[in-house]
């Protein structure tokens, strides 16, 4: 049934649950200024760092093949609009990303998510 749901609305989802994730750890990091907080955000919720980092745990061989699918399904998804800060190919990586953390939620796989959040992270913990 989830594979079913557009991708889109699944990278919506993932935006929202990947920002809760990193809002806490930055939180827990000490930061306390507001502006600090955004601007420590932005280091792993742009569409650019999540691509970076999406593609990092693909080349680490990190994702399964159904993640990988995922993944494809989001980003080949027919969506010519994008930001203005970045081009159309990071977007598309970006909510590949975001689709795959959508997806696991509403698949009630939270520990693969907490994985990944992990593997994300280690390099900055």
């Amino acid at each position: 049934m989830t594979k079913e749901i557009n991708s889109l609305v699944l990278a919506y989802l993932g935006d929202t649950i990947y920002e809760d994730y990193i809002r806490e750890y930055i939180i827990n990091k000490g930061i306390r200024n507001v502006n600090d907080l955004q601007h420590e955000a932005i280091k792993y919720v742009s569409a650019k760092s999540q691509t970076k980092f999406l593609k990092k745990l693909i080349n680490d061989n990190f994702l399964s093949d159904e993640e990988i699918k995922i993944i494809k399904r989001a980003r080949n998804h027919k969506n010519n609009s994008h930001p203005k800060n970045c081009d159309i190919v990071t977007y598309k990586y970006a909510t590949g990303f975001e689709a795959l953390i959508g997806y696991l939620k509403l698949e009630n796989k939270i520990e693969r998510i907490n994985e990944i959040i992990k593997e994300i992270l280690k390099e900055d913990i």
